[in-house]
């Protein structure tokens, strides 16, 4: 395996936990970009999520830390902090300690997920983190079977290899064995969330014709750390992908599919049991991908055919604006240099 060349603490919105994980008074630990943190839910609901160590003497609050209420009390002196990462209470002193402050990070739960904002050089979030339902039309998780996951940790590989995926329409024939390559039909990196559309099929045989296929995928990307897709055509379903950094050498994996409710009148155990079996199928050929990304060094600038040069160079170009240095693969320079164009 080769260490990810490129920056592991990208600016955006980045998955550090499912929600059910975290319930009322609980203290959740994790690292993500280098750095402890912990996420931890009030009695009222609300979640925080907050680097993990007490500005007092640097206590572990996720080891002892406990929910009172609103705050979060350290195990070792009692001191309290609240949502905003203040110091609220000093049990033996009458007043709190208002010049210290634990980092706390922009958080939103969507999709079943706890995704955080993470930026190098603190901006608020500028673009928002994509909803696999509402960001597609008007359906609801009521009209999907419950939510099947996937879950990798500490992989040798970068976010931005997930989403060079999403414009590799070669790849779908030899390592998912499609019967055709698809085609592309929309390309738009204008925004920070970005869309990409393409005709494919699963089923069929190699002598099918791309004219004659009626069914696609339309996935849209909320930056390098969360790509929901819908799937029209097949049998209906939804995919949320999510890699986020963990440290300067690797990142955690979560992939989760949706898969539509039969309408009613068939058999329900049997309805569901196949959307199991549906929702699995559609998992391992994640898991297809994973074994290649894990294993995967990153090519700057990659040999590309000259059908590839308009979906590389437009993601690798796109991807730049996420990195603190403005660098992300070189590949669009370098191909503009030798007279290609996009």
């Amino acid at each position: 395996m080769a260490k990810p060349p490129l920056s592991m603490n990208p600016t955006g919105w980045f998955q550090v936990a499912w929600s059910d994980e975290i319930g009322v008074g609980d203290v959740h630990t994790m690292k993500y970009f280098g750095r402890e943190m912990i996420a931890w839910r009030a009695e009222s609901g609300q979640l925080t999520v907050m680097n993990a160590y007490c500005e007092h003497l640097g206590a572990h609050l996720g080891y002892g830390g406990t929910v009172c209420g609103e705050v979060l009390q350290c195990p070792f002196h009692g001191w309290q902090w609240n949502s905003q990462g203040r110091n609220v209470c000093i049990p033996y002193q009458d007043k709190p300690n208002r010049g210290r402050r634990i980092t706390t990070y922009p958080v939103v739960e969507r999709n079943e997920s706890v995704y955080i904002w993470n930026d190098a050089q603190g901006r608020e979030p500028y673009f928002d983190a994509p909803d696999v339902f509402a960001s597609f039309d008007d359906r609801s998780a009521a009209d999907y079977y419950p939510q099947q996951r996937l879950f990798r940790a500490g992989l040798e590989l970068h976010p931005q290899y997930v989403l060079e995926n999403g414009v590799d329409f070669a790849h779908f024939k030899y390592v998912h064995r499609t019967p055709i390559v698809p085609v592309f039909t929309r390309h738009d990196f204008a925004e920070p969330v970005s869309y990409v559309d393409f005709t494919i099929t699963f089923e069929g045989d190699d002598g099918q014709k791309i004219e004659d296929v009626n069914s696609g995928v339309e996935a849209i990307n909320g930056g390098l750390g969360i790509a929901v897709t819908k799937s029209w055509g097949m049998i209906d379903n939804r995919t949320i992908s999510a890699i986020t950094p963990v440290d300067e050498s690797t990142s955690d994996v979560r992939f989760m599919v949706y898969i539509g409710r039969s309408p009613a009148g068939g058999d329900p155990a049997r309805a569901e049991a196949r959307a199991g079996e549906f929702g699995r199928e559609v998992i391992r050929q994640f898991e297809q991908d994973i074994h290649i990304w894990s294993h995967q060094r990153y090519s700057d600038p990659p040999a590309l055919a000259t059908a590839e040069y308009e979906g590389f160079t437009a993601i690798r170009q796109w991807a730049k604006q996420f990195y603190p240095d403005g660098i992300g693969g070189s590949a669009a320079e370098v191909y503009a240099q030798k007279g290609f164009t996009a």
